[in-house]
């Protein structure tokens, strides 16, 4: 009988540790934390809590100060160079911002990853066009960033972050620039992509709602702390602000309780 298998995503005591004019910030403390291969994880909380930090510490994108981070049984903090560059082309990301190349196509911002992971030119164009269908964007290719709506521009970077065929995909605050009817649709590409395609999803988010409709499990960070772990199918928040987010996805009233600065 074979045992529970390995999460695709480790982190043991990883922290990040900053100085800021002369000041030690401690931007997210030692943290244990497993994400299984195929889950949807929310990293919950408000702005500075350490999600993006934590979020970054993944692909490497930050250097933990301590402590390791294994991604698909890869140890990425003891990586460099090329092998560090092979291991990210694993972990895929979107941006709150979309960060693409405006002098680029969406083809061509999509052929950028691929040029990037050294895919050859012949390749390149096939591989780009299936990744803009996927995301319902085939019809797009030839179009540049300033001719596209947000919601387009978010979908080129999701086929963008795809090409290389991730099992994981980071998502930073990536629906925090849309209106709602837009981030819906984009939560549903993302659902759909977890779905069809069983990979990894690990979203930052502020905003409950987004967590409850996207996340298996969340866990809510405050002040680089995680202060809960929640399974969104049956969310029984034990910290003050858990529950003050849980209370937020109903409405606010005069009695919601906030969450104290102690």
């Amino acid at each position: 009988m074979n045992g529970p298998a390995e999460p695709i995503i480790q982190l043991r005591q990883a922290a990040k540790r900053f100085q800021s004019r002369g000041q030690v910030v401690d931007a997210l403390h030692p943290t244990d934390l497993d994400i299984a291969a195929g889950e949807v994880f929310g990293l919950l909380g408000f702005s500075g809590a350490g999600k993006s930090t934590l979020l970054r510490l993944i692909n490497r994108l930050e250097e933990p100060t301590q402590g390791s981070v294994r991604v698909d049984g890869v140890e990425m903090t003891g990586l460099s160079g090329a092998a560090l560059s092979r291991a990210r082309q694993r972990v895929g990301m979107i941006f709150q911002q979309f960060n693409l190349l405006a002098h680029r196509t969406a083809l061509g911002n999509v052929e950028f990853a691929l040029e990037v992971a050294g895919v050859p030119s012949a390749q390149r164009a096939k591989t780009a066009r299936e990744s803009l269908h996927a995301v319902g964007l085939a019809d797009k290719e030839g179009a540049y960033p300033a001719q596209l709506s947000g919601g387009q521009r978010q979908r080129v970077a999701i086929a963008r972050a795809l090409a290389t065929s991730p099992k994981v995909l980071l998502c930073d605050e990536a629906t925090s620039a849309l209106d709602p009817h837009t981030a819906l649709s984009i939560l549903r590409l993302l659902r759909r992509l977890n779905r069809e395609r069983g990979m990894t999803i690990v979203i930052v988010t502020h905003d409950i709602k987004v967590a409850s409709y996207l996340c298996q499990r969340c866990i809510v960070l405050e002040r680089g702390r995680v202060v809960d772990a929640i399974d969104m199918a049956d969310p029984r928040p034990r910290s003050p602000l858990g529950r003050f987010f849980f209370e937020t996805a109903r409405g606010w009233t005069d009695e919601t309780v906030l969450p104290t600065d102690d």
